[in-house]
């Protein structure tokens, strides 16, 4: 018991023992409300266990089937655009701004590699790059404008990112509608040329929709992990993020990092925005209310302590309650449980300075004996 309270005294743990914590709290929080609702805990924790596993716990001993790789697949679905806007608002956490403009930044990066794909005459191997890369200069753009406008006239980067999310849908949907092909609610299908969808990967997953985006996600965890804890140009924008003006004072141009942070930023969100466009769907879609992967994805860069592997396995957490979302309907639990657990963990992860008191307590009593 020693060993384990010394543990949870030690600093250095604090970076991966408060989240643990935030999130068993919000999972304790979420079935206790099953509990008063009448609902049973257990019935989500099984679901929990067949989205991500593809093993479904309560067929065990019945002669039914048991295990579906489509869970598996779809469950990966879910985690790739969490990940990646959950690193565009960790890269401005680090860099001392509030990226709240995810969702635009997704909209149009996803508009970008929509007309990229349908209009672009390309070679074959040249029309995917061209797509994504369309899609995260999109999100860079929209994540440039309030980057620019907080280095050149101390602008909340908050109330313009909120407000270009709702210019960047509306905008985007305007546009969508005019391209070739397109209906009120979506666009005509990309060449496949321009996919990232692979029947290899839906062939061993029962028929998901599983994409090479995958690869896509783990180069941009290491983009993010090399630029900030390996570069210069990461160092400084930390710098700049801790204490702009004793970095201004150092020499380094706070203002060109500010528009530069929030701009690599919003890339990283336009790059979820054109993995949904070239490989979970296929085409653009016109979208009447936001789908939460940008607002999510500053619940996983929390979760994640704003780092790239943290980030990573946060996008992982709250994917799998994503995904547990239709299971949980199908055994009659309200979605909005898993809602309330995603939002029940960010409340304690923003008690982290609370949580942070106890565990010091913990240290002062061993220090005491």
């Amino acid at each position: 018991m020693s060993k384990i309270k010394g543990f949870l005294a030690n600093k250095k743990n604090h970076s991966f023992i408060i989240p643990i914590i935030a999130i068993l709290l919000g999972f304790l929080f979420g079935s206790l409300i099953m509990v008063l609702s009448g609902l049973n805990p257990i019935d989500l924790f099984v679901s929990l266990v067949r989205a991500v596993t593809g093993i479904d716990i309560s067929n065990i001993g019945t002669g039914k089937k048991i295990f579906n790789a489509r869970y598996i697949g779809e469950y990966f679905v879910y985690v790739m655009p969490l990940v990646l806007t959950g690193l565009s608002a960790a890269f401005a956490f680090r860099t001392g701004l509030f990226n709240i403009g995810g969702e635009g930044q997704v909209v149009v990066g996803a508009f970008f590699a929509t007309y990229v794909g349908l209009t672009f005459d390309l070679p074959g191997f040249l029309l995917l790059p061209a797509v994504i890369l369309a899609g995260a200069l999109g999100g860079a753009l929209w994540g440039f404008i309030p980057g620019i406008l907080k280095a050149k006239f101390n602008v909340s980067e908050v109330v313009v990112t909120i407000m270009l999310n709702y210019i960047g849908m509306y905008s985007t949907n305007y546009f969508l509608k005019q391209l070739p092909g397109s209906t009120n609610t979506k666009t005509a299908e990309i060449p496949q040329a321009g996919l990232l969808s692979s029947d290899f990967l839906a062939g061993i997953t029962n028929n998901s929709r599983l994409h090479y985006g995958f690869i896509i996600v783990i180069i941009a965890v290491f983009i993010f992990w090399f630029v900030i804890e390996k570069t210069t140009f990461g160092y400084e924008l930390k710098s700049v993020g801790y204490n702009p003006l004793a970095s201004k004072y150092a020499g380094m141009k706070v203002e060109r990092n500010a528009a530069l942070s929030m701009t690599i930023a919003g890339a990283f969100a336009g790059l979820a925005g054109a993995i949904l466009v070239s490989g979970t769907f296929g085409y653009g879609r016109v979208i009447n209310s936001f789908e939460n992967y940008g607002f999510d994805g500053l619940a996983v860069a929390l979760i994640g302590n704003s780092t790239g592997l943290g980030t990573f396995l946060g996008a992982l957490l709250f994917g799998a309650l994503k995904a547990a979302q239709p299971i949980m309907q199908i055994n009659r639990i309200p979605r909005d449980i898993a809602i309330i657990i995603i939002s029940s963990i960010v409340v304690f992860i923003a008690m982290r300075n609370g949580i942070k008191m106890k565990l010091d307590k913990i240290k002062v009593k061993e220090v005491e004996k």
